[in-house]
């Protein structure tokens, strides 16, 4: 296998609603990307979506977006993880290349989750015989999640606010984040609404809509598309048992210690070596966990790391550092990419009033359903 990186980065503004079609996003990320690394083709596309069948009606997306953005004859497949489908259509890329199948190969993400229902969608993510019949849905599982942590480790009803202060903050210096307008206190957080006890809605990201893009190519050629690119010195996935309840300690989320290891173990690194984290904080009790399974904190001591602000730019272990999931938004398919662009800019000193200082190694981290498959990247100059 060889080194692979990124050469090409592409993303548009998160929307509440965007008024371009699916198609047309997907196709305009994808342009974009290839413009940046100065190509005009790529030699395979890999499509992450989630809910277009459901609430557009549409399959065969990838080939659909490739012919939408002049790429008639390409390789194109869609791909999909749950939550994770970003992260997944990434390491596709990443192995198309890596393997010397491709020599350019895009990883697009697009995401229109306005157009319909997307809640019973999205549950689908669980056991469709078991769990769905009981009326089981994502964020309800994530909900039994922070009631456990809660119960287990005496952690103060306030005690994740943090999480949602934090990625708002950072949101504020993003053109392209949903909530880039939006400020939020502790208060404001323990104030909103209760989703499903004890998720409020500020523990949770947003129903959007938006669209990212990468090219990557061989290491050993990338400077000739940029002057600035980024290799990817790991990727993996793992998985846990499927349903949460059939796991020996649901808080430990088995697969994100295993993808994260294996990521660790390929990049020759240890978390000391993380410059930032960009978690899956689709819920805060979702990236609390993480912070835990991954090694930045003992067990029961994640949410600490955020109620001391050391989660911050500026802090220990910065997440979600251009708002994350939950205030840059989370149109699923495409979030793993958007995370991947901002952590470029990171690595490539272009974070804005965002950047984290001396940022060397960055890794990302996505979640499938309720951590049932994770996929990890890590990224450096």
């Amino acid at each position: 296998m060889r080194p692979v990186s990124v050469v090409g980065i592409a993303q548009v503004p998160v929307e509440k609603t965007a008024s371009v079609s699916l198609r047309k996003l997907g196709a305009v990320v994808l342009n974009m990307a290839m413009e940046e690394a100065g190509v005009d083709r790529v030699d395979a596309v890999f499509v992450g979506n989630m809910l277009s069948d459901e609430l557009q009606g549409q399959k065969h997306l990838a080939a659909l977006i490739a012919d939408e953005a002049g790429l008639a004859g390409v390789e194109a497949l869609e791909v999909q993880a749950a939550t994770a489908t970003g992260a997944a259509s990434l390491r596709m890329a990443y192995l198309a290349v890596a393997s010397g199948q491709a020599e350019l190969a895009a990883a697009v993400g697009a995401e229109k989750m306005s157009a319909g229902v997307a809640t019973p969608a999205l549950s689908k993510a669980l056991d469709a015989e078991i769990e769905i019949p009981q009326g089981a849905t994502l964020i309800g599982k994530n909900a039994g999640l922070m009631r456990l942590y809660q119960e287990e480790y005496n952690v103060p009803n306030d005690g994740l606010a943090e999480f949602a202060v934090n990625a708002h903050r950072n949101a504020r210096n993003n053109p392209l984040a949903l909530f880039r307008d939006k400020k939020i206190s502790k208060r404001d957080v323990m104030r909103s609404r209760v989703i499903h006890d004890p998720i409020r809605l500020y523990d949770c990201s947003p129903i959007c809509d938006g669209a990212a893009a990468v090219i990557l190519a061989p290491t050993e050629v990338a400077r000739a598309f940029t002057s600035q690119p980024v290799r990817i010195l790991a990727s993996s996935v793992a998985t846990d048992r499927f349903r949460m309840d059939d796991r020996k300690n649901p808080l430990a989320l088995e697969a994100v210690q295993i993808s994260a290891q294996k990521a660790f173990v390929q990049a020759n690194l240890n978390q000391e070596d993380i410059s930032f984290f960009e978690a899956h904080d689709a819920f805060s009790i979702m990236a609390c966990l993480q912070l835990e399974a991954v090694g930045f904190a003992a067990p029961g001591e994640g949410w600490r790391l955020a109620a001391e602000r050391e989660i911050s730019p500026k802090g220990k272990i910065p997440i979600a550092t251009m708002g994350g999931l939950k205030a840059r938004g989370h149109p699923i398919g495409a979030s793993a990419l958007y995370q991947t662009c901002e952590t470029v800019l990171q690595l490539t000193g272009r974070a804005g009033k965002n950047q984290v200082k001396k940022a060397s190694v960055g890794m990302v981290q996505s979640v499938g359903g309720v951590a049932s498959t994770v996929v990890t990247h890590m990224f450096s100059v």
